[in-house]
Formats: structure tokens, C-alpha cells, sequence
């Protein structure tokens, strides 16, 4: 029996509260990702119904009509989408793990986490972000948080509804009306997200959302009335973005991803850090944009800390995606297995060595087995791979380690591994990255009150959910100006 079988597979626009199939299709399939075979046609909407979307979403935004509602509605909206999720949970993370490869144990994890998004989004709101009395009893003066605009949301591949869930709820706390655009390659799990919200009854055309590929997302980005951008996603079509935005000054906040290094010194026990390492490269099947990339080690450790590694990512059972058991799934699709083997086939060509830790399944899938590739010049592994794959340089010094780990051009997240904690803190306190995370490499934030910054190439912006709230929207203050000032 085929995967998808049973799964609900919608691919269906949401226009000024209307459901509408996608006029059109775009060349490539969704495919099973642990098979091959082909489950249905991508969808696309057609521009002009791109256009009724932007215009229904400005015009909502010019009525106020959501923005001006007061928080205690706005936020009992937010409850009912949370609630509207919770029975969708499980379907939401059985069509996630069909897109994303991602074994269904974590994607089931992920849908279960939809539903939190709005509940937080909503507690946050009721903390008085949305306004401020600033002024005295005979002179009102309000300080007002409001949002730019109609925005769009474009999420990425490696885990699509959790994106957008985290997105949209902020957002429409915020105030703005949203256009979503999920990846063409995993579009179901945001279907199943706009359906909650639908089943919420928004005001019609405060939530909106549209299929296709880059013509979509070129149409959303450069128009003048879209007047915030979330993007997450590769660096070029980030660097697109911005010198479209810059046009008419779009708010943005670009997650670019990087090649995330690993620093680890020379009193760092080698099997702890091993295994910490082989965890966080199979991540989402390493199609993590935190994942650990580039492993810069005290050359004393190396060759042990290489054979550590690639013992514990041997002992990682790869299978379907479907499969309970499975810890490392297929990649998302073909077209990304393809330019992963095109990536490490450079570095050979350059001299590196690969070691291939596990056996891939012979089910006609995209399976990719855990490497490790030693040998590789620092100056060759510079861009990220996102995959289940690491570079292993030896270093001499912790200088050497940092010198070589700030001299990237990106700045998402990095990672040190030491015995010695204040000395550790000292390494990762001297990186410029946006989270350093010391031994170790979760998914999740190291506190409640997180915060990160998007450094260099990585991005415009940040993550933490004041990060996330606070991008939507500007201020504004409004009120009686102070008598008797000198100037």
C-alpha cells in the first residue's frame, strides 16, 4: 500500500475567505520520498488571483477591520485556531514526514506543536504589547504597536507547517492580514493549518494563501502593497528578496541558514561529543538550518573523535519515513539529494575524503546515509549542505578554531565542546553567531526568553518569540504634545 494512502493531500487557495483550487500546476510532482513514486502534481496559483489576493489583503489592512479589533478578541481568535488544531495533530505530522522525509516520529511531534503557536501568540498579546499610556491625567499621550501591513509568509521545505504555524500566529496577533505561500514541495501540513483557520471564522481575507513556485513568490515580494516579507530559505533567493524590498523599504526578516561550526577543545570528552554531534547532524534528516557543519577539533582528538562519530551515526537505523522505527529518513526530494552529491563530490575532487556511516534502504527513494568527510581544506567547506553531513578539520589552538569559525560568512548558530565550562563559555562568547549552544546540539531554545540574531549572511532579523512578534510591527506614538518646552 502506497504511504499517501490515506492522507489528506489538499493543495487549495484561500482567497477573501474562499476556498479555490490553483488554476495551475508546475512541471514537478510531490513524490514519496522513501519510494519514488509520484503522489500528485505541485499546484500553482495563477497571478491574477496572486493580485485579488494582495488587493483583498491591502484593503483589509486600510479597514482596520483586524488590526482594530481589541486584544481580548483578537486573541480569542488566536484560541480557537489552537483549538482547531489539536484533532489535526496527527494527520498534520503523517503528511509533514511524506513531504519532508522526516521520520514520522518527529514529524508527529511537530504537528503537535502547531497548536501552541497561537496559544503563545495570544498570551504575549494580553502582556500589553499592543499599546502603552504614556502620557498624564490631562494630557493623553498612547504609544501604539502597530502592524506594517499586509504580509507574506513563504516557509520553507525541511518543516513547512511548523514554520508557517509559528509565522502566522504572530503575525495575527500583531494585527496584520497574511498571505502564506508554503514551499511547492511540501504544501499539505499548511493546507491542514488553513483549514483551522478557517474553521476559526476570521474576518474574510485576513488569512490568505497561495500555491506556486518562484513566480508566486516573486509576484508577493515585489509588490509595493505587501509591506512585510518572512522568508526562510536559501541565500540567493534571500539576496532577491532584499534588492526587492529595498524598492519600497519592506520590513524583512530573512532565516538564510549557514555552515554551522563546532569548536572542539582539547579536554572535550570524545564520545559525549560524538554522539551530541551525530544527533544534531540527523536532525530532520539534517535538513536542520542549525545543524552542525563544520567541526574544527584540537588535532589531538581528531582521528578519535572521526572514529566516534562515525560509529554512533552508524548505529542511527535509516528506513521510510512512515516507519516507526526509523531515526534517519529519506531527503525531501530528488532535486536536493542532487545537489548534496554535487557539493560533496566537489570537495572530493579537491582532495577530501568521504566516509559513509550506515547503508541506504534499496526502495527507489531519496536516502542519503550520514558522512563524514575529513581531509577537506577550511577554505573548500564554506556553504552549507543541509544534510546529514559533516566536515572534520584538526586545529591547533582554540585561537586557530575561532579564527577560522568567525571568518564565515554566515552567522546562525555554532557550538563548543569543552570540560572546562567557564573556558568553554569564554570560546563560544567570542564567536559571532546568533545562538552557541555548549555541549551540545538540541533543536530547541536554551531558554524560555531566548533570543537570536540572524548574523552576516544568515539573515536579516531573528528567532525567539519576542524576536518573531515584535518583527511585525512598528510603532507609533500619538498624543498631546508637552506645554511650555524651550524648543
Amino acid at each position: 500500500m502506497s504511504s499517501s494512502e490515506g492522507l489528506v493531500l489538499r493543495q487549495v487557495d484561500r482567497i477573501g475567505g474562499e476556498q479555490v483550487a490553483p488554476a495551475g500546476t508546475l512541471s514537478d510532482w510531490l513524490c514519496d520520498p522513501s519510494t519514488g513514486e509520484l503522489v500528485v502534481q505541485m499546484a500553482a496559483t495563477d497571478l491574477a488571483s496572486v493580485e485579488r489576493a494582495i488587493a483583498i489583503a491591502d484593503a483589509i489592512d486600510r479597514s482596520g477591520i483586524w488590526c482594530d479589533l481589541s486584544v481580548d478578541v483578537r486573541c480569542a481568535y488566536l484560541e480557537v485556531i489552537a483549538d482547531q488544531l489539536e484533532p489535526l495533530a496527527d494527520m498534520v505530522g503523517r503528511v509533514e514526514s511524506l513531504t519532508t522525509g522526516v521520520p514520522i516520529s518527529i514529524a508527529r511531534a511537530f504537528g503537535g506543536s502547531l497548536a501552541g503557536n497561537f496559544r503563545d501568540a495570544a498570551a504575549l498579546l494580553r502582556q500589553g504589547w499592543a499599546h502603552a499610556e504614556l502620557g498624564e491625567a490631562d494630557r493623553p499621550v498612547q504609544l501604539l504597536r502597530i502592524p506594517w501591513g499586509p504580509t507574506a509568509i513563504l516557509v520553507p521545505f525541511n518543516a513547512p507547517a511548523g514554520q508557517a504555524a509559528k509565522k502566522v500566529a504572530y503575525a495575527l496577533a500583531a494585527g496584520a492580514p497574511v498571505i502564506l505561500k508554503p514551499t511547492e514541495h511540501g504544501p499539505f501540513g499548511c493546507n491542514l493549518l488553513a483549514d483551522a483557520i478557517d474553521a476559526a471564522c476570521l474576518p474574510p481575507g485576513v488569512f490568505q494563501m497561495v500555491h506556486g513556485g518562484p513566480e508566486v513568490g516573486r509576484a508577493l515580494t515585489t509588490d509595493p502593497r505587501i509591506r512585510a516579507v518572512v522568508f526562510t530559505g536559501g541565500v540567493e533567493i534571500g539576496r532577491a528578496i532584499a534588492r526587492a524590498a529595498a524598492e519600497d523599504f519592506k520590513a524583512l526578516q530573512l532565516e538564510l541558514g549557514g555552515n554551522n561550526p563546532v569548536i572542539v577543545r582539547d579536554d572535550a570528552n570524545v564520545e559525549s561529543t560524538a554522539a551530541a554531534i551525530a544527533a544534531g547532524m540527523i536532525k530532520l534528516n539534517g535538513q536542520w538550518c542549525e545543524a552542525p557543519g563544520k567541526v574544527l577539533v584540537a588535532r589531538s582528538l581528531h582521528d578519535d573523535l572521526v572514529a566516534a562519530l562515525l560509529g554512533h551515526l552508524g548505529g542511527y537505523r535509516i528506513g521510510a519515513h512512515d516507519d516507526e522505527e526509523t531515526q534517519v529518513g529519506p531527503l525531501s526530494y530528488e532535486g536536493h539529494r542532487t545537489r548534496l552529491d554535487a557539493q560533496v563530490g566537489a570537495l572530493v575532487d579537491a582532495g577530501a575524503k568521504v566516509l559513509v556511516a550506515g547503508s541506504e534502504p534499496d526502495s527507489g527513494g531519496w536516502f542519503w546515509a550520514p558522512r563524514v568527510i575529513v581531509g577537506a581544506d577550511p577554505q573548500d567547506a564554506i556553504e552549507e549542505m543541509f544534510g546529514p553531513v559533516v566536515t572534520v578539520h584538526a586545529v591547533d589552538s582554540d585561537a586557530e578554531a575561532l579564527e577560522l569559525a568567525n571568518a564565515s560568512p554566515y552567522g546562525l548558530a555554532a557550538y563548543v565542546f569543552g570540560a572546562d565550562i567557564p573556558a568553554a563559555m569564554a570560546v563560544g562568547r567570542a564567536m559571532r553567531f546568533g545562538e552557541v549552544k555548549i555541549n551540545g546540539t538540541s533543536l530547541l531554545d536554551m531558554s524560555p526568553s531566548s533570543a537570536q540574531s540572524f548574523w552576516r549572511n544568515s539573515g536579516i532579523g531573528g528567532h525567539g518569540d519576542t524576536d518573531v512578534f515584535r518583527f511585525f510591527y512598528g510603532t507609533q506614538i500619538v498624543g498631546m504634545d508637552r506645554p511650555g518646552l524651550p524648543i
